[in-house]
């Protein structure tokens, strides 16, 4: 099998040039072709040799995602892509455009284990982890289609980032090593259900990125409900873990809480979840549920919102209202994927 090469850190890079019997600077500019520019075939790299390109094909492998449909929101611009990747599979990105640049929320799965019942992700099943490489592709292929620089990370497609944790830590250092993509850590978001062991492994790394977990509960009782991970570790296990991170870190966790009418919306949910996060260094992104045809979920009225959000504000709970994009074009990750399985 040939290797992953847009994997390769340039340590290890360097070392599979050296062994081909090539000079040190080539690694360097090879790993600038791949990581900075983001190319996607080895005859685009114009400045090395025709004889070394053919020994990178018969050995490497770049493994890049190609635009199986794009669509693009009259409303604000945002562009959702469904991706083909090498082995057919296929995967979702969606790029949101700010005051401040352009986020784009990757995958980091070909589907999802975790089962949430709310989420269009996970309905089509779980297949495989994606690669470093493939991460990273969706931030390059993006770019270079709409023609803009990505500033902005989040991790939140399709996958629990944290079942991927090795890879995922991987797609960190590379998009922003100075040689490559270059983005600050403290403009990466990495979103996980609640994978208590992997926000323990995380702590150990002491990254300067935002984490944002999934609450979508004030308890246990409606949690389990709809977050099977909360089967495995519930709602005290994760809050601890979660303190304990922002002491390591003095970094502030986002909450992510998907408004559910009549499920976990009410004024005792509201009152119950300023509760448990008292006191901790946290914000609460208040999300209306994305309506998914499978999941019967509707989401929670304006007023409701403006309920749950003014008693959360009253006991001192920082929170906002996730603003929505690409309403027209179901910006949420998980249903292009799930319609092209279909076809």
């Amino acid at each position: 099998m040939k290797k992953d090469i847009k994997s390769m850190n340039y340590g290890e890079l360097e070392n599979e040039i050296l062994s081909m019997g090539e000079p040190r600077f080539r690694a360097g500019q090879i790993y600038s072709w791949l990581q900075k520019y983001q190319v996607e075939d080895f005859d685009e790299m114009t400045n090395i040799s025709k004889n070394l390109r053919e020994k990178l094909k018969d050995n490497y492998e770049i493994y890049s995602c190609a635009i199986e449909k794009k669509l693009v929101s009259v409303y604000d611009d945002t562009a959702k892509y469904l991706f083909r990747l090498h082995d057919g599979e296929y995967i979702e990105s969606v790029v949101m455009k700010y005051k401040y640049g352009y986020t784009i929320c990757v995958s980091s799965q070909v589907g999802c284990k975790m089962g949430c019942t709310f989420c269009a992700s996970t309905i089509a099943g779980f297949v495989r982890n994606l690669s470093p490489s493939e991460i990273l592709s969706q931030v390059g292929a993006a770019q270079r289609d709409l023609g803009i620089r990505i500033s902005h990370i989040v991790l939140m497609g399709v996958g629990e980032p944290l079942d991927n944790f090795d890879n995922v830590m991987r797609f960190l250092e590379l998009v922003t090593d100075e040689n490559g993509l270059n983005l600050s850590m403290r403009n990466i978001s990495l979103s996980t259900c609640g994978v208590v062991d992997g926000i323990y492994r995380l702590l150990e790394k002491r990254l300067q990125l935002t984490l944002s977990v999934s609450l979508h509960a004030p308890n246990d009782e409606i949690r389990s409900k709809t977050m099977p991970v909360n089967k495995r570790w519930n709602i005290d296990e994760l809050l601890k873990a979660c303190r304990e991170y922002t002491k390591a870190t003095s970094r502030r966790i986002s909450f992510e809480y998907a408004m559910i009418s009549g499920v976990n919306d009410s004024d005792e949910c509201a009152r119950e979840l300023a509760g448990r996060l008292k006191g901790m260094l946290a914000h609460v992104n208040l999300i209306p549920v994305n309506e998914v045809r499978e999941t019967g979920y509707k989401k929670s009225g304006e007023e409701r919102i403006r309920r749950f959000t003014a008693i959360l504000t009253s006991c001192g709970i920082n929170t906002t209202v996730r603003r929505t994009l690409g309403s027209d074009i179901n910006a949420s990750c998980g249903q292009l994927r799930r319609k092209q399985r279909e076809m």
